[in-house]
C-alpha cells in the first residue's frame, strides 16, 4: 500500500477481536480498511464448515458463526491451509495481498506466504514472527490499514483497550 502504513493488534480470542471490529464501525471507521487473520477451530466439539452461497461464504459451527458475522462486515473473506500455521480464516485488504503474493510466488527471504504479505502492508519482518507465533497459538490478529492519521484515529477510538504494534 504505497502511502498507506499498518498497525496491527493482537486479540486473545474472537469476542475480543469482534469487538475492536464493532467498536471501529459504530465509531465510523471505514471498516473496509481492516483485516483479520485467525484460526479459532481448535475448541470446536462440532463441524464448523464454510462454503460458498452465491457470491458469500457461508459457515456453521461455533467458530463458523464468528466468521460469518466477520465476512459479513468486512471484504475478501478466504480461508487458506498456510505451511507452518494450518488452517486460517481471513477476510480484508491483506487477502488480496496474500493472493497476489501467492500466484506471483514472491515469498522470498526464509518468510512465510503471510509474512510476506504483511511487510508489503507495511508491518515490519522483525515483528512478522510475533504475529505468526499469535496465529498459531489461536490468537487473532486485526490488520488496520491507512494513513498514519487514520490509524492515530483508529487507535484513539479502541481506547487503551490493546496497544497495537505500529507498522
Amino acid at each position: 500500500m504505497s502511502s498507506q502504513d499498518s498497525s496491527c493488534l493482537v486479540f486473545s480470542n474472537h469476542a475480543e477481536a469482534e469487538t475492536a471490529i464493532q467498536t471501529l464501525s459504530k465509531a465510523g471507521f471505514d471498516v473496509k480498511k481492516l483485516s483479520l487473520i485467525g484460526k479459532g477451530y481448535h475448541t470446536e466439539e462440532h463441524p464448523v464448515g464454510f462454503y460458498t452461497a452465491g457470491d458469500k461464504i457461508r459457515s456453521w459451527g461455533g467458530a463458523g458463526a464468528f466468521w460469518g458475522g466477520i465476512w459479513g462486515m468486512l471484504m475478501a473473506p478466504a480461508v487458506f491451509l498456510l505451511p507452518g500455521i494450518g488452517l486460517v480464516a481471513m477476510a480484508g485488504p491483506l487477502v488480496a495481498t496474500l493472493v497476489g503474493g501467492l500466484e506471483g510466488a514472491v515469498v522470498v527471504g526464509g518468510v512465510s506466504a503471510l509474512g510476506a504479505a504483511l511487510t508489503q502492508v507495511g508491518v515490519p519482518k522483525d515483528q512478522v514472527v510475533k504475529y505468526e507465533t499469535a496465529l498459531k497459538v489461536d490468537q487473532y490478529v486485526l490488520v488496520i490499514h491507512g494513513t498514519a492519521d487514520e490509524l492515530a484515529r483508529a487507535r484513539s477510538m479502541l481506547g487503551s483497550a490493546q496497544t497495537p504494534a505500529t507498522a
